[in-house]
């Protein structure tokens, strides 16, 4: 089969991109790997490009993960992306039984396969696990013609109720849920730092569970249009390296449309130094900061005694609740009345239009290419 891999031989500073080569197509081997009797072999339909994707793409993340993995598994390959919609052609002799998944089911995945034995785990947070393995990154993923996953991740996606472009993505939507359920939004004011994909659909989750009043900011007026037609009350453009380490107009503006108050909750969804600090000095005395943006490095928390003697609440979040945060996602997306369908497809990826790159034809060219141009790109099997 063909795949998109990196090749860890290659000087990671000096290359960029993802080679499509020809690899062998996976299959269940249940007589020569145990595990294989849980596992099973996806062909994939339709698979989303994600912002960590990109980071790998260009370099600026995930490297000491991957070359890792790449050295315990003794392989120098891996393939990369983790957001995938598919069939089940292959299922191992448990499948069925243990998790109720057969051959021809129609599934999406979770990017984060735990081990069920950790401090975490076995307490109901294996969105934390500490031996997680992601998908892409830890272990071979979906940018490839075939994936072989455990069917423990599985999620059954009825395409009746969600479109099969959108099923893909029901694993970074459920980022946005996460972030946007953490705290009760209902009823309050918040602000929406970050209008990438994740931070478009958080604005909708946000708007879709009562948020009274939302403002959208990002130094991209194209994505703030967006955000505007996803729920946002009111957009700003904030400044992408302002002084003194966060945007103060932003905040002054911010305070000046809460009534000098501030918002209740902050979402940070683009973890820049200068985003995270101006989330902090919006949110208003006693609320709370949602992080979910990351960058590798430091982060400077300016006028930390500030952040303290306000009372607020910073909360991180990573992936997905495994598998609560999949039923709300499941519930909001099959519910039509809310729109969030629709506006993923016909605005997020334009009605199909340049967003669906044919995996057939995609090159390392069009490939970037495809990213650098729209804000989601979907690869069509």
């Amino acid at each position: 089969m063909k795949a998109f891999i990196l090749d860890s031989r290659e000087s990671w500073e000096k290359t960029k991109g993802l080679k499509k080569i020809s690899v062998d197509d996976p299959h269940i081997d249940e007589t020569n790997l145990k595990q294989d009797a849980e596992w099973v072999v996806v062909k994939l339909i339709f698979v989303g490009v994600c912002g960590s994707d990109r980071g790998i793409w260009f370099r600026t993340a995930f490297q000491d993960q991957i070359f890792k993995s790449l050295k315990r598994e003794n392989k120098f390959l891996r393939i990369v992306g983790h957001e995938l919609f598919g069939q089940i052609v292959e299922a191992g002799s448990a499948v069925k039984e243990k998790y109720g998944f057969k051959k021809g089911d129609l599934v999406s995945a979770e990017s984060h396969i735990t081990c069920g034995k950790c401090y975490q785990c076995v307490r109901g947070e294996r969105h934390v696990c500490t031996d997680e393995i992601i998908l892409g990154i830890g272990i071979d993923g979906c940018f490839a013609e075939y994936i072989k996953i455990p069917a423990k991740i599985l999620w059954h996606t009825d395409t009746h109720k969600i479109r099969p472009e959108i099923a893909c993505m029901q694993e970074p939507f459920g980022n946005a849920v996460h972030a946007a359920t953490r705290v009760d939004l209902k009823g309050k004011r918040i602000a929406v730092f970050g209008c990438g994909p994740i931070g478009l659909m958080a604005t909708m989750v946000a708007r879709a569970t009562g948020a009274s009043y939302i403002i959208a900011a990002d130094p991209n007026e194209n994505k703030l249009a967006l955000a505007k037609s996803f729920g946002a009350d009111v957009t700003a453009v904030t400044a992408r390296d302002p002084e003194p380490g966060y945007d103060a107009e932003l905040v002054r503006k911010i305070h000046d449309l809460t009534e000098g108050v501030g918002v209740d909750v902050a979402l940070e969804m683009a973890g820049y130094h200068t985003s995270v600090n101006t989330a902090i000095q919006t949110v208003r005395r006693g609320g709370d900061v949602v992080l979910f943006g990351i960058k590798t490095g430091d982060i400077s928390i300016k006028m930390f005694d500030k952040l303290i003697v306000r009372g607020i609440t910073l909360h991180s979040i990573i992936g997905r609740r495994i598998f609560g945060t999949w039923e709300i996602t499941q519930r909001l997306l099959e519910d039509a009345s809310n729109g969030i369908q629709d506006k993923l497809w016909n605005e997020l990826l334009q009605g199909g239009k340049g967003t669906m790159l044919p995996f057939s034809e995609a090159t390392t060219q069009t490939f970037e290419e495809h990213m650098l141009a729209h804000p989601k790109t979907i690869l069509k099997f």
